[in-house]
């Protein structure tokens, strides 16, 4: 097909999600390899966002598509009430990579659908029906999901799940609570979470939700203390931890479970995104052995028919090989320390970055018009008129070759994992003359 036929039929028969049908015009993309990808005339990309945070070993990666065309030759798919060997040793993989103490893993097709389930699974083992989860995060677009999250994407799709509930989360840089360091954040908003469950009744509280490290809202990594504050909170009051790692699992951070760099054991996980990097779309609920044995003897009322199915399973198998074969996560915890030195010395030449902040390969520059009052660059959920300087810095990345993550005033960084060194070094050189465009609009 042509650019113009593939631009012509999306256009009359594609609908896409979070969009004004009328206003975006995507772009075609004609093929993809390692950390690049182009379109039909040519234009290469550095993939600066692993798509949708989700390619973590890149794109056309050999073994990743040799494990699906090897799986849908032998057995292309089964129902999940059949053992197979690739869905098995899957769940096998994942519980052994997980914190002590996770027992099992349900299957699901992606990140919304873990999160439901997850959830569902609190409610059930507690009795209990609210649900907290911070204002700054994003849990998926089904029903439950999107009540659960707490950034704007949720307000069309209201009323939605009974017993929602939103709360504050640790945001050193825009404290909620008058903090002036990163330990003081952590005790505020462990007190104020606190607060609320008792506001709200322990009783009635199945599960607190959290992003371990907050992707798309802002890559808040909690402040010392907070992780291990929650999981006390939990334990104390009979709720179960939820930690959201969709977006930070299988190594954007350089562990197997965000978690684990804060060596804490929640009582669910949710992944998706990076187990397989997207060739198949795969994701599930971790679980651990106490939930697991409650439903040792009833029925778990949910499930799905392409739970566990063998192409992604196959594929999650691979990629988990691969990451460990290849010594990804020790890569990525030093391309972090390199990444924290070189957005340091970029924040220093622009005074519209008012912050850099991350770990692993996921890190986000804040933007903003003043250092010193740190309004930022665009109103929060800015649109139209209000957001063209984002819009603009945004098309100077693309212009330069480099496709970015970018989220109401913030620049994110996170590239596929195998990026190498020189392509690493080029997207940070595009980002830093994109920048100053974001100067243009600082004053202080």
């Amino acid at each position: 097909m042509t650019a113009r036929q593939v631009t012509d039929d999306d256009r009359r028969y594609v609908f896409h999600s979070w969009s004004a049908q009328d206003h975006i015009s995507p772009v075609p993309v004609a093929g993809a390899e390692g950390s690049t990808f182009w379109d039909y005339e040519g234009n290469r990309y550095l993939d600066f966002s692993s798509q949708l945070v989700n390619s973590n070993l890149g794109h056309g990666h050999p073994r990743l598509i040799s494990a699906i065309g090897d799986q849908a030759a032998r057995l292309a798919y089964a129902a999940p009430s059949f053992a197979v060997d690739v869905r098995s040793e899957a769940a096998r993989m994942i519980v052994e990579r997980a914190p002590e103490g996770m027992a099992k893993v349900f299957f699901t097709n992606g990140g919304a659908e873990a999160n439901e389930n997850a959830v569902r699974m609190a409610k059930l083992f507690t009795g209990r029906h609210k649900v907290l989860s911070t204002y700054r995060s994003y849990h998926g677009a089904t029903t439950g999901a999107i009540s659960l999250t707490g950034e704007p994407r949720r307000w069309p799709s209201e009323p939605g799940l009974p017993g929602a509930v939103h709360f504050f989360g640790p945001y050193p840089y825009r404290s909620a609570f008058s903090a002036t360091s990163a330990e003081e954040e952590s005790e505020r908003a462990l007190r104020h979470l606190d607060e609320v469950v008792t506001l709200e009744g322990p009783h009635t509280v199945a599960a607190i939700v959290l992003e371990t490290v907050v992707g798309t809202n802002g890559v808040l990594v909690p402040p010392p203390g907070y992780l291990r504050g929650v999981r006390e909170l939990c334990t104390r009051h009979g709720i179960q931890l939820i930690c959201d790692e969709v977006m930070v699992g299988f190594g954007r951070v350089g562990h197997w479970f965000a978690c684990q760099a804060w060596d804490v054991r929640p009582d669910l996980i949710t992944f998706a995104k990076g187990v397989n990097s997207g060739y198949v779309p795969l994701g599930g609920v971790i679980i651990s052995a106490e939930v697991a044995g409650f439903f040792g003897d009833r029925a778990y009322p949910g499930g799905l028919t392409y739970s566990g199915h063998p192409l992604a399973c196959a594929v999650a198998v691979e990629h988990m090989k691969v990451l460990e074969e290849e010594r990804i996560l020790p890569r990525v915890r030093a391309l972090g320390e390199r990444l924290a030195t070189r957005l340091a010395e970029i924040a220093q030449r622009h005074p519209s970055v008012g912050e850099v902040r991350g770990m692993g390969l996921m890190w986000a520059i804040e933007l903003v018009r003043d250092r010193e009052t740190r309004e930022p660059l665009v109103p929060y959920n800015a649109a139209g008129q209000d957001s063209e300087p984002m819009t603009r810095v945004a098309a100077a990345c693309r212009e330069g070759g480099v496709w970015p993550f970018t989220h109401f005033n913030r620049l994110h960084v996170a590239p596929p994992l195998i990026i190498e060194d020189d392509e690493l070094d080029r997207g940070l050189a595009v980002y830093d003359a994109a920048l100053k465009i974001a100067d243009e609009y600082a004053t202080g």
